[in-house]
């Protein structure tokens, strides 16, 4: 994006992601941030720092974070503190294909391997891949189906090399990491453990039974629990006792009458007993141990507890079949105590354990209530609810905006904690951080920052057809959004202007469709000559309401670099949206 004295205003080139292409450099004190997961592109916990003392490092950060990053698993080794002329300045990615560290003195540290597939018949790139995994990939520039081939990566085993005391590890917790193809990690939850987000299978896995100290003093733990073992298995850090000398039987009964202890390994006559959760889980066959996994909630067949559930059936069968009468009061109690119990989970916030600790807090529907003295001073309103002004106490602010929904009152609750978990993951600067949420029977609201500017006001012109017409609202409506916006720029116009100045022509969509039927292009980019050498620029930007038939945003790319062809858009409805 340039000015009209075609001077760089802002570039993507300047400020990469988790990407670096040839000739694009990272200077002290930028960084690469890798995406969340395969198909998550929020921001991930792993990063490619190029720091102030000039040292390359990965390493991890927990968000959010007060310090720059958790636990470091890669250090090129470039600072000197005695000689700062021979400490890194910035990591250069040239044409060819080669890596390094540019010195100060303009000594170079070279991080690629000598033999690089040329750039003259290859593409090159560097990625920070969402497992933390750096990776250099190269790919033909003859068109076949080999994809993109890996020249080298970073580290060698991330499962191991991720060793420290902060964070869950390569893999999150409970899970544990294995190598494989390309040195890139494979997460699974160990037995008796289940994915937190059944569509992550890097992030956190959560017992598939109960944890507690309940069964303490009621019968033996052979009765209640049971162990497997696997092999070559660790959680490093999760150790809370070390029993030495001790022999693995001893091992597994000390964790079997411990009702804090989940893990107990066993190795060179040692034990070591551990707790949830479980954190840099990983399989290392250089530890020549047999680490036995104690698994609650795998009752022994035919124990006690199995037992006494038979006699408890016995005697229950023997009561109730002794009157018809207290059969029908017990009935009655019974779903009279159901209904009750149900009624007051409705009325209930559960705060739940799938939106990540420290990240937003649960509000009661009471709190906010009071915090916004009954709804009473409104923001303003969105597509989804009206956002209200709110004062109560949330670190340094004591002043909050509470978005109050109405379009998903009735929405699983699965789904809307699971974008609650996405929103309060995603930080930039400009844009306004949620706080809290509160998920109380019909009510869903969300606490946000609050932004004392104002609201997006005059933005309706950029909203897609659909929002109006009841119809199925998809990703698609950005994409009508973003038209209107180069549109903007094309015309030199407002999406609405004043309709006593500019008549028919006051709302911009409107406008391009006529000149589009009319055939009058050359109308829109007045007097710019080289807009009107190629019509097929402008007639790409026209706004399609037909949510069917209007492109995606990669379709849209695609057009505007010239890879597919642009076809004239089909015809609007019959009738206009008047905004």
């Amino acid at each position: 994006m340039g000015s009209d004295s075609s001077d760089p205003l802002w570039e993507r080139f300047r400020n990469p992601i988790n990407t670096l292409l040839p000739n694009q450099t990272l200077e002290r004190g930028r960084f690469l941030v890798s995406q969340k997961s395969q198909a998550n592109f929020t921001q991930g916990r792993f990063y490619l720092r190029m720091l102030d003392n000039g040292n390359l490092v990965l390493v991890t950060q927990s968000v959010p974070s007060n310090t720059d990053y958790d636990d470091e698993y890669y250090n090129t080794q470039t600072s000197d503190s005695t000689n700062a002329t021979n400490s890194g300045d910035k990591l250069v990615f040239e044409e060819n294909g080669v890596m390094y560290v540019l010195k100060r003195n303009n000594q170079r540290q070279i991080l690629t391997p000598r033999s690089i597939p040329p750039a003259s018949d290859n593409y090159h790139r560097v990625t920070l891949n969402f497992d933390g995994v750096l990776s250099h990939y190269y790919h033909s520039r003859i068109w076949n189906d080999s994809g993109w081939n890996i020249l080298w990566s970073q580290q060698n085993n991330i499962c191991i090399e991720i060793d420290g005391n902060n964070g869950p590890g390569s893999c999150s917790y409970n899970n544990v990491c294995s190598l494989g193809t390309n040195n890139r990690p494979v997460c699974n939850c160990p037995k008796g453990y289940l994915l937190v987000d059944p569509n992550d299978a890097y992030g956190d896995c959560k017992p598939d039974f109960s944890i507690s100290c309940d069964e303490v003093g009621r019968g033996s733990p052979d009765d209640f629990y049971s162990f497997i073992t696997i092999r070559d298995t660790d959680w490093p850090k999760s150790d809370f006792q070390q029993i030495s000398p001790s022999t693995e039987q001893d091992c597994q009964n000390a964790c079997l009458y411990d009702c804090f202890c989940v893990v107990a390994i066993y190795r060179s006559n040692s034990c070591w007993k551990k707790k949830l959760p479980l954190s840099n889980g990983r399989i290392d066959t250089n530890l020549n141990g047999v680490p036995p996994l104690s698994t609650p909630g795998f009752p022994n067949s035919g124990s006690s507890r199995s037992k006494n559930w038979r006699n408890l059936a016995v005697v229950l069968s023997g009561i109730l079949g002794g009157s018809l009468l207290v059969n029908i009061l017990v009935i009655n109690v019974f779903c009279w105590g159901f209904f009750h119990i149900y009624k007051k989970k409705m009325k209930i916030s559960h705060p739940t354990s799938h939106v990540a600790d420290s990240i937003c807090r649960s509000f009661t529907y009471k709190v906010l209530v009071e915090a916004t003295k009954d709804f009473k001073e409104e923001l303003g309103r969105g597509a989804f609810g009206i956002v209200y002004k709110g004062e109560m106490p949330i670190g340094s602010r004591n002043v909050v905006a509470i978005k109050k929904l109405d379009r998903v009152a009735h929405e699983a609750e699965k789904e809307f904690i699971t974008e609650v978990n996405v929103i309060s993951q995603t930080h930039h600067k400009n844009l306004v951080r949620l706080l809290g949420y509160c998920n109380e029977g019909a009510h869903r609201l969300l606490v946000y920052e609050y932004m004392s500017n104002g609201t997006l006001a005059r933005t309706k012109g950029y909203v897609a057809p659909e929002w109006f017409r009841n119809s199925q609202v998809t990703v698609k409506v950005d994409v009508y959004s973003f038209g209107v916006l180069l549109l903007e720029i094309i015309t030199c116009r407002k999406n609405y202007e004043n309709e006593e100045r500019y008549g028919p022509e006051a709302i911009l969509t409107d406008w391009v469709l006529d000149c589009l039927q009319e055939g009058k292009l050359d109308a829109l980019v007045q007097s710019d000559f080289e807009a009107l050498n190629d019509k097929k620029q402008v007639e790409r930007f026209v706004m399609v309401e037909d949510l069917s038939t209007r492109p995606t945003m990669r379709k849209v790319c695609q057009m505007l670099e010239g890879s597919v062809e642009v076809t004239i858009p089909p015809c609007p409805y019959n009738f206009s949206i008047t905004i």
